[in-house]
């Protein structure tokens, strides 16, 4: 059997290992710490070092007035520099001023390039619309069976048109009604196209009707017809308004186009 004096030598060498061992550990947290420590220190001296330039720096800066003050006859030539550095700042400024019109006139040709499009471009859409325009009424109305009748007005003083209907061969083709202006338009020589057809080769008759103001301001209707014979080709006939003198009366005459 084992003794207790073995048996407690045994606990002692196990109580005097676990101590050893709890020292180990508390010296290698120890020498942890203390290199935690030295890496610290090390890091507040380098910044004490880098920011020691700056606190020199800050001392020259703070020590230059009274360089200044020693060596006064040095302190004109920044002064110098700086009165010599202005004109080329306002020169600056006035290249930056002067650029501006020189943007502006530059500007300006490039507006007046795209109004010159816009007009050449108008120019060639109406054109394009008169060509259309012709086409259309070549097709429409070709020149061999093509008829057309048109109205003028002379003077005027007898008779102020409202009016217009037209019949050819007995069926009604055009009924127009007119405003001031136009009658001013026909009073001053202008010519109006009041209707365009086609018609076969042969004889046909037009009949005109008249209406509007008469002598002393009545309502007047007056009528007007003609026979015609269309052959190969356009034809064209005129309805003129005119005044009679010797009978103060308004005067209507339909006639051919040679």
């Amino acid at each position: 059997m084992i003794s207790s004096t073995t048996l407690r030598t045994g606990m002692n060498l196990k109580n005097g290992l676990a101590l050893l061992v709890l020292g180990l550990l508390s010296a290698t947290s120890l020498a942890s710490d203390l290199d935690t420590a030295k890496d610290t220190a090390d890091k507040k001296a380098d910044v004490t070092a880098d920011a020691s330039p700056t606190t020199a720096a800050a001392d020259d800066a703070t020590a230059a007035p009274a360089v200044t003050a020693e060596t006064p006859t040095e302190a004109p030539t920044p002064v110098a520099n700086d009165v010599a550095a202005e004109p080329a700042a306002d020169a600056t400024v006035t290249e930056s001023v002067s650029a501006a019109p020189t943007t502006e006139a530059s500007a300006t040709p490039e507006f007046k390039t795209l109004d010159q499009d816009v007009q050449t471009l108008k120019k060639d859409v109406l054109d394009l619309n008169r060509e259309l325009f012709v086409l259309e009424e070549e097709l429409l109305y070709p020149a061999d069976t093509q008829v057309a009748i048109f109205i003028s007005m002379d003077v005027g003083t007898f008779f102020g048109l409202d009016t217009i209907t037209l019949k050819v061969d007995n069926k009604q083709v055009a009924n127009y009604l007119y405003t001031t202006r136009e009658t001013q338009a026909l009073l001053k020589g202008g010519v109006q196209r009041v209707y365009v057809g086609n018609l076969k080769v042969g004889d046909h008759e037009l009949v005109a009707f008249f209406t509007g103001k008469g002598p002393n301001q009545r309502d007047y209707k007056r009528g007007a017809t003609l026979k015609f014979t269309k052959g190969v080709g356009a034809k064209y006939l005129e309805l003129k308004i005119s005044d009679k003198v010797i009978k103060e009366q308004p005067e209507f005459i339909v006639k051919e186009w040679e």
